[in-house]
């Protein structure tokens, strides 16, 4: 087809040139429009002109093959980007954190890791040795990541503009443009990984059934480009028990927002309570998630705007409203909201307890405290009011937090008020500084579903049991 098509455009050239000198130099067949533009009128020319249909038909043939594999290509493209894939969600309770985990696959042959799902991280990245960079006496851990076994697997260089302008902690150091971009990541918590970083495939199994169906009747598909950090060292409790890091967070180089980028541009999880045992699991997905199947609640799912915002970036931000206890509306200044007056409040998977502003912990311990005074008090750190709750058993007052939009957070009581020791409750909020920010943590998200629109920006929200 290739041939066919130059010929003819040698033809239609020779016919051009051949005119042109008939005509003496005047352009072929030039007229003027009524507006003064000069155009041109081609002859087209058959390229065979003695071919029999026979040959017209096997070219034809050839190209509606051509065609038909294009479009099925695309028609296949499109059906992936409108699908969803989920991977396994399970709290981290087991291993003495207030982690949640999920399982991640990366890599060509796809190696299996167990990563602490964190809309609070940009990078995500696994433990791993023998990349650029490592050092050469660090210790394996029981599972690693192997980039030189990894066919998909692509350093990027300290050069480039991920690495200088995304890479969250990369480091200075860049003795030639092609050296690996090596990061030095912070936590707040104390912790820090460090690593190169690079790029590799995820597999990942999309709702629905066709070709590559895996064992649980799910298709495979691979993810391509996904930044990834292979992280030679680490310290930090929650990465003793995990393999790494899936970013969550709003970045340019977050899995979350590459992979929400063609899955719909949302993503969700639900997490069961934070003292389920192991096998209790829910998801985190991308793409449609279950409350838009024909066997969603009809209770339809709180909504309130998602404000992605580069100060808070990579955390996802919402304005709280009020907040109630016992269906009093607390005292608490504006500002403590406001992300403009240095307050503002963030979710994060990433951490357990919720931790409020000064004005914000102090309102809410003060009317949670008040309705539980007839219970004896037990010291317990970090906690600052605890109680003895053989001493009896009184019902505990409703918190609800309203957002922007009339959205209304209702939590179970064992999310705010939570099981410290055997006999031992406590109002489980810490408080944090004023100035400063306000984090609505793990435990108090727990048994709900949420959503993140990333592409209309909106955080939607509601009540279920979220166990598998």
């Amino acid at each position: 087809m290739a041939a066919r098509g130059h010929v003819l455009a040698l033809l239609v050239l020779l016919a051009l040139a051949g005119e042109a000198a008939a005509g003496g130099g005047r352009h072929p067949h030039s007229h003027r429009h009524r507006h003064g533009r000069k155009s041109a009128r081609l002859r087209l020319i058959p390229s065979a002109p003695g071919a029999s249909l026979a040959d017209r038909a096997r070219d034809d043939r050839h190209r509606h093959a051509y065609i038909r594999s294009t479009l099925a290509s695309r028609r296949r493209a499109a059906e992936v980007g409108a699908s969803a894939f989920a991977m396994p969600l399970s709290s981290g309770a087991y291993t003495g954190t207030g982690q949640y985990f999920v399982r991640f696959r990366v890599g060509t042959p796809a190696q299996p890791f167990v990563l602490v799902a964190d809309t609070g991280s940009d990078l995500t990245w696994v433990k791993c040795r023998g990349a650029a960079g490592s050092p050469p006496d660090a210790q394996p851990p029981a599972r690693e990541f192997r980039p030189a076994a990894s066919k998909s697997w692509a350093p990027i260089a300290c050069s480039s503009d991920t690495c200088t302008s995304y890479v969250p902690f990369s480091l200075a150091n860049c003795s030639t443009p092609a050296s690996p971009c090596a990061y030095d990541y912070r936590y707040k918590d104390g912790s820090a990984a460090r690593g190169v970083v690079g790029t590799d495939s995820a597999t990942i199994a999309l709702s629905g059934s066709g070709n590559g169906v895996g064992a649980d009747g799910s298709r495979r598909a691979k993810l391509q480009g996904v930044v990834l950090g292979c992280t030679a060292s680490y310290d930090g409790q929650s990465f003793q028990s995990s393999d790494g890091v899936l970013s969550l967070g709003n970045s340019n180089i977050s899995f979350a927002s590459r992979a929400a980028a063609r899955f719909g541009g949302r993503f969700s999880y639900c997490l069961v309570d934070h003292l389920a045992p192991r096998n209790a699991t829910s998801y985190l997905t991308f793409g449609p998630g279950p409350e838009d199947g024909p066997a969603s609640a009809p209770a339809a799912p709180e909504q309130t705007p998602l404000l992605l915002d580069r100060r808070m970036s990579p955390f996802y931000a919402v304005t709280v409203d009020t907040v109630y206890v016992a269906g009093e509306a607390l005292d608490i200044p504006a500002d403590v909201w406001d992300v403009d007056k240095s307050g503002g409040a963030i979710l994060d998977s990433g951490t357990s307890l919720t931790i409020l502003a000064t004005p914000a912990y102090k309102a809410v311990v003060s009317a949670l405290s008040e309705q539980l005074a007839g219970l004896p008090r037990v010291t317990m750190d970090p906690f600052e009011y605890c109680y003895n709750w053989t001493a009896g058993a009184p019902e505990i007052p409703e918190l609800e937090v309203h957002f922007a939009g009339s959205a209304r957070l209702q939590p179970p009581a064992k999310s705010y008020v939570i099981d410290a020791a055997p006999g031992v409750k406590c109002i489980g909020v810490q408080e944090g500084a004023w100035p400063g920010v306000s984090v609505i943590g793990n435990i108090l998200q727990q048994e709900h579903l949420w959503e993140f629109d990333l592409r209309d920006r909106w955080l939607r929200f509601k009540h279920t049991r979220c166990a598998q």
